[in-house]
């Protein structure tokens, strides 16, 4: 009886990889009908009908957001630069080296970032 058994469920097994394998064939045709469509509906040029007003009701408030960033960038800069002069004086006065070179360092921060809108302008963002 437990022969009878095992005949039987090799034989089930056979058949659910015989399903299988029919079920592999039919995604991989899917597969390929989905891809081909996809490429041909991307392939067809399409009109695009654009106001002859320009773009500047786009870009206008982008615009006004950049030139807002890159003055407070410069007005923190100028911040930093005074603060940081003002604490090079005062290590320059007690003679601290140690106070004098972060000093140093914070006063070409700020100067970069109080340049920055400079540069920017000149590269013309």
């Amino acid at each position: 009886m437990r022969r009878t058994e095992n005949i039987t469920g090799t034989k089930a097994a056979t058949e659910v990889k015989a399903g299988q394998g029919r079920l592999s064939r039919a995604k991989k045709a899917l597969t390929a009908a989905c891809g081909a469509a996809y490429f041909a509906v991307s392939g067809v040029p399409m009109t695009v009908f654009a106001a002859g007003t320009g773009t500047t009701a786009i870009t206008q408030p982008l615009d006004n957001l950049k030139t807002l960033v890159i003055a407070v960038i410069g007005a923190v800069g100028v911040i930093i630069l005074a603060k940081n002069v003002m604490e090079f004086a005062q290590a320059y006065q007690q003679q601290d080296s140690s106070t004098m070179n972060s000093a140093l360092k914070g006063i070409v921060a700020g100067v970069m970032m109080a340049g920055i809108s400079t540069v920017l302008s000149f590269l013309g963002f």
